[in-house]
C-alpha cells in the first residue's frame, strides 16, 4: 500500500528531521528528467502557436504527470531500493516518509487529470494515456521484455498532446510521433544502465537487463540517433546547414552513450547525455519552424 511508512519497512533508517522533508520530496520526484520533459514539451507548445494560457496549461499538466511518475517510482521501488542500499534515494535514507511520497504521487496524478483535459478531450486523453503507460512501467512492466514500450508510448504521445489541443484538433505528423517514441525508447535504456546489476539481483528482467550493459548502450545509441535523423529528415524540404550541424551534434551525443569512456558503471552521464540530445533535437525542430500538424 502506498500509505505504508518507511519505518515499517524492515531495515530502513529512522526518519530525518522534518526540515529535510521538502528537499527529500523534491529529490524523490526525479527533478532532472521531470523538469527537462516539462520544459521541452512547453517549448513545443509555444512553437505550435498556443497562447500563454495554453502553454501554461501544457506545462502544468506535463509537470503534474512527471511528478506523479517520479514519486510513484520511488515509492513502489522502496523495498527494492532498501535491499540494494540505495543511499541516493530519500526514502531509503529516511529523509522523507513513504506515506508522504505516496500521497504526493496520488495528488499529482489527480491534478494531472483536469489539467490535461483543460487542453481538450482528445489532447487530454492522449496525455493521460502516456501517463498511464509510465505508471504501468512503475507497477511492473519494467520487469518484462516489454519494458521499453511504456517509454516509447509516453514520449510518442507528447507531440499529440500539444497538437490535439490546437484548433481543429489535428494529429501530429507521423515522423514526429516516431521521433518521440524512439527518443523515449533510448531514454529507457540510458536510464536503466546504472542499475542493471541491482535490478538483476532483484529479479527485474526488462529488455536492458536481458541484453546486458554494453548491448543496451548500443541499442540506446541507435534509438537516439534514429530519433535525430527522423527529426532532421522527416519535415518537408531539404535540411539546412543548421539541421546537418545539429545532426552531427546529436550523433556525437548518441555515440557517447554507446561508449563507457571511463565512466563508473553507476554513472548517470548517459541519461544526462540523453536529456541534452533531446534538448538539441527540440531546438532543431523549432529553428526549422516545422509544423506540429
Amino acid at each position: 500500500m502506498l500509505s505504508k511508512t518507511v519505518s515499517e519497512i524492515p531495515g530502513t533508517p529512522p526518519q530525518a528531521p522534518a526540515a529535510a522533508t521538502a528537499l527529500g520530496l523534491l529529490l524523490a520526484a526525479h527533478p532532472a528528467p521531470a523538469g527537462a520533459v516539462t520544459a521541452l514539451v512547453t517549448a513545443l507548445a509555444a512553437a505550435s502557436g498556443r497562447d500563454a494560457h495554453g502553454c501554461l496549461l501544457v506545462a502544468l499538466a506535463v509537470l503534474a504527470g512527471q511528478l506523479s511518475v517520479g514519486w510513484s517510482n520511488d515509492r513502489i521501488d522502496l523495498r527494492r531500493d532498501v535491499a540494494a542500499e540505495r543511499g541516493d534515494k530519500p526514502l531509503v535514507t529516511g529523509t522523507v516518509q513513504a506515506r508522504t511520497v505516496g500521497a504526493a504521487a496520488v495528488c499529482a496524478l489527480a491534478l494531472c487529470v483536469p489539467l490535461s483535459l483543460a487542453s481538450g478531450l482528445l489532447a487530454g486523453t492522449a496525455h493521460l494515456v502516456g501517463v498511464a503507460a509510465a505508471w504501468s512501467y512503475n507497477l511492473g512492466v519494467k520487469a518484462t521484455i516489454l519494458s521499453w514500450l511504456p517509454y516509447a508510448l509516453a514520449f510518442g504521445l507528447l507531440p499529440a498532446f500539444v497538437a490535439l489541443g490546437l484548433p481543429g484538433h489535428p494529429w501530429p505528423p507521423l515522423w514526429l510521433t516516431a521521433a518521440g517514441a524512439l527518443l523515449g525508447a533510448g531514454a529507457h535504456f540510458t536510464n536503466v544502465l546504472p542499475d542493471i546489476e541491482t535490478d538483476l539481483a532483484a529479479g527485474i528482467r526488462g529488455l536492458p537487463q536481458l541484453l546486458g550493459r554494453q548491448a543496451s548502450r548500443s541499442v540506446a545509441a541507435l534509438a537516439l540517433l534514429a530519433a535525430s535523423v527522423v527529426l532532421v529528415l522527416g519535415p518537408p524540404g531539404t535540411p539546412d546547414t543548421a539541421g546537418w550541424a545539429g545532426l552531427a551534434v546529436t550523433g556525437t551525443l548518441a555515440l557517447a552513450t554507446a561508449l563507457p569512456l571511463g565512466t563508473r558503471s553507476r554513472s548517470r552521464l548517459p541519461f544526462l547525455t540523453t536529456l541534452a540530445l533531446a534538448a538539441v533535437d527540440v531546438t532543431l525542430l523549432l529553428l526549422r519552424g516545422s509544423s506540429l500538424t
